[in-house]
């Protein structure tokens, strides 16, 4: 099976080597950049970029810039890393369809977890019936089954879980969550989407616990193993 290939976009060649020998151990193939520009070259060259590490703090193009360069073009998954540890940064990065978002310093173990559970979400998304923690959903049939008994959901509801289940493990804004599942900017208060989560939560009996609520952000949909 081919390598999925990671590019590691940071200025610190010693942050850099820290990563890529974490993720090589996993088995991945990493490329990187030590600038921005550097980072825009080599993604629209290679065109097989499974997803993006990046730094914001980077001279001649920082991590912001260029995640919306490429925002413009692709939804690869990006994962950004910063040495500040601002909310006001995170909510940014979010905004701007960053996936997750880290603050240096991190343990390498956590960033490799972090990947896996953004690169698992790109692979469920392929996926007719998808089987996690007791919940079975069958995209095709647009059915919904928990322990094996069926459950009543809307369309928005299916289509909302569909969502959360494709996105396991990784924090998601509210208003990704609107612009993916509803399909539009949504520029009003968060009640439509948390309103939705509420009446799905109670739906899924004790599953509906899965779904964790991030204070400030959104959601995290995580199963207990």
């Amino acid at each position: 099976m081919e390598k999925l290939k990671i590019l590691v976009v940071d200025d610190e060649s010693r942050m850099r080597k820290l990563v890529k020998d974490f993720l090589i151990r996993k088995n991945y193939e990493v490329i990187e950049a030590e600038n921005g520009e550097q980072a825009i070259d080599i993604f629209f060259s290679k065109k097989d970029i499974a997803m993006i590490i990046l730094d914001i703090m980077m001279p001649k193009m920082d991590g912001w810039q260029v995640c919306r360069e490429i925002r413009q073009y692709s939804d690869v998954p990006i994962i950004m890393l910063t040495a500040k540890g601002d909310e006001k940064d995170e909510l940014l990065g979010f905004e701007l369809g960053v996936d997750e978002y880290i603050s240096k310093p991190f343990s390498p173990k956590i960033l490799v977890a972090r990947v896996e559970a953004v690169l698992r979400r790109t692979t469920l998304t392929e996926e007719e019936v998808i089987q996690v923690g007791g919940i079975e959903l069958d995209r095709a049939a647009h059915q919904v089954k928990i322990d094996g008994e069926a459950i009543d959901l809307s369309f928005k509801e299916f289509e909302l879980l569909t969502y959360f289940v494709t996105n396991r493990g990784v924090a998601l804004s509210r208003e990704k969550i609107l612009n993916n599942v509803w399909n539009y900017d949504y520029f009003g208060d968060a009640r439509t989407i948390d309103t939705h989560v509420k009446k799905l939560r109670s739906k899924m009996g004790e599953k509906g616990n899965y779904i964790k609520t991030i204070w400030g952000l959104g959601y995290k949909f995580e199963v207990e193993e």
